[in-house]
């Protein structure tokens, strides 16, 4: 498992399934991103749930400049399916407390990236740590152009959902740590 499909994460978490795998069956891409974070899973999964509300990424980038919350909002964990995430996502299926499956809404998104499914899971491990795991699965358009679109797509997603999963790591374990 080498980068950029694969960061973080462990080989017992590539082997299991995911909801997302239901949602492209023959997919043209599978990655992963995982971090360990030192809070409860309810904790990290009520972050996961702000992503209604803003990308926690790289926000000149992704959230036209304004900052994501570093507060918790009100109501963003009400989750029903068919609600808008990170702008161009929709929430297609949650187990709460335990996994959120978001897919690219057709529009310019999809058709700058394709088709993208993606499940956020958070359980924890043997260690007593909260893994959160991301797998990602990307459409199968053939075809030269396609292929290299998903290989630099590779690179740009890991540089994003890094940050992403870095960030929820730092506010959820500042959160478990002041209360």
């Amino acid at each position: 498992m080498a980068l950029p499909t694969h960061w973080g994460v462990r080989p017992e978490e590539t082997a299991r399934s995911y909801p997302c795998d239901d949602r492209v069956p023959a997919p043209g891409g599978t990655w992963f991103r995982a971090v360990s974070v030192q809070a409860p899973p309810d904790v990290v999964y009520r972050w996961l749930c702000q992503m209604r509300v803003a990308p926690y990424s790289y926000d000149l980038l992704d959230n036209l400049g304004r900052r994501s919350p570093r507060t918790l909002t009100p109501g963003a964990e009400d989750l029903t399916a068919g609600q808008r995430v990170m702008t161009i996502f929709e929430l297609v299926s949650f187990t709460p407390g335990r996994d959120m499956t978001l897919r690219m809404l057709p529009g310019p998104g999809r058709r700058l990236f394709g088709d993208l499914a993606l499940t956020y899971d958070v359980r924890t491990d043997d260690t007593g740590a909260t893994r959160l795991v991301v797998k990602a699965l990307l459409g199968a358009e053939r075809g030269a152009l396609n292929e290299a679109r998903r290989r630099a797509l590779a690179w740009g997603d890991l540089l994003m959902m890094r940050k992403q999963l870095l960030t929820f790591r730092t506010l959820a374990e500042h959160q478990a740590a002041t209360g």
